[in-house]
């Protein structure tokens, strides 16, 4: 019954924010940034403003489904890259142990004892705020979790029957890797990135509230909580609605991610 309720509550609110990440531009009312006017500056929500305005006067309904695209993207975009490079590192270092897997090891404990969070602002102070940079950073440093669990995929792998058959047929260690110990390890992988997922898009919050994320005017979540902090007693829809956005959307992944675990670990599974 709890898996069920997770991979339902979860599947639906991740679709709901892709849903609303695609089609928000058709969704919006108004253009999040070229539609202000002051004389509906910080107006309630209302029939004609949803979700009430911002300071400039434009529409926060707008805004938000224009911020999911921003989220989602940075969501995606960063977990590919640290899937690719937890997956290819773990792998490999599973598979040829020796030194190569001693050198990812330290490298991936060194990630582990650096705040990722600290880590992704020194990389932003580096390249500079925008929403390439924001993936980069994020994406250069979530990957420990990702490799730890592929290298222990790949070391419970490579001693089965099937791969020492594979050696046998003449297979090289490339062709091994990516046709006989990466296909059987999609399932810890994916439920890794949907769990990241989430976790890139509260850092990319942060990091636009900090003012190191996307740039402004663009409606990220993340800014439009920074600039409703001074209001935050006056006017308190400009913080609401782009909390409530990160939490339907964080909550969604988590859940999904959860019941993905379940679905494809049937040995979590039998231990609840």
């Amino acid at each position: 019954m709890k898996l069920r309720a997770n991979l339902a509550i979860g599947g639906g609110l991740t679709l709901l924010s892709l849903f609303v990440g695609v089609f928000g531009p058709w969704l919006a009312h108004t253009h999040p940034i070229m539609d202000a006017n002051l004389m509906n500056a910080e107006l309630p929500p209302s029939g004609e403003f949803w979700f009430g305005t911002d300071q400039q006067g434009r529409d926060i309904f707008s805004r938000v489904m224009y911020g999911a695209q921003i989220s989602l993207t940075v969501g995606i975009g960063s977990q590919l890259i640290n899937t690719a490079i937890g997956t290819t590192l773990g792998v490999t270092a599973g598979y040829w142990g020796g030194w190569w897997d001693d050198f990812v090891n330290g490298l991936t404990n060194l990630m582990l004892a650096i705040p990722s969070l600290i880590f992704a602002l020194a990389i932003m102070a580096i390249l500079g705020p925008g929403l390439t940079s924001l993936m980069i950073a994020l994406g250069l440093t979530n990957w420990s979790y990702t490799c730890r669990i592929s290298r222990a995929q790949a070391l419970a792998i490579k001693s089965q029957g099937y791969v020492q058959a594979a050696r046998v047929l003449g297979y090289g260690d490339m062709r091994i890797m990516f046709t006989q110990i990466l296909p059987n390890t999609l399932g810890p992988i994916i439920v890794i990135a949907t769990l990241g997922m989430g976790g890139s898009i509260l850092a990319e919050a942060a990091l636009s509230f900090l003012g190191l994320g996307v740039r402004p005017p663009s409606p990220s979540w993340g800014s439009m909580l920074s600039d409703a902090r001074e209001t935050i007693t006056t006017a308190p829809w400009l913080s609401l609605f782009p909390g409530l956005a990160i939490f339907l959307t964080v909550l969604g992944l988590n859940l999904l991610g959860d019941g993905l675990r379940d679905v494809l670990d049937p040995q979590s599974r039998s231990r609840r």
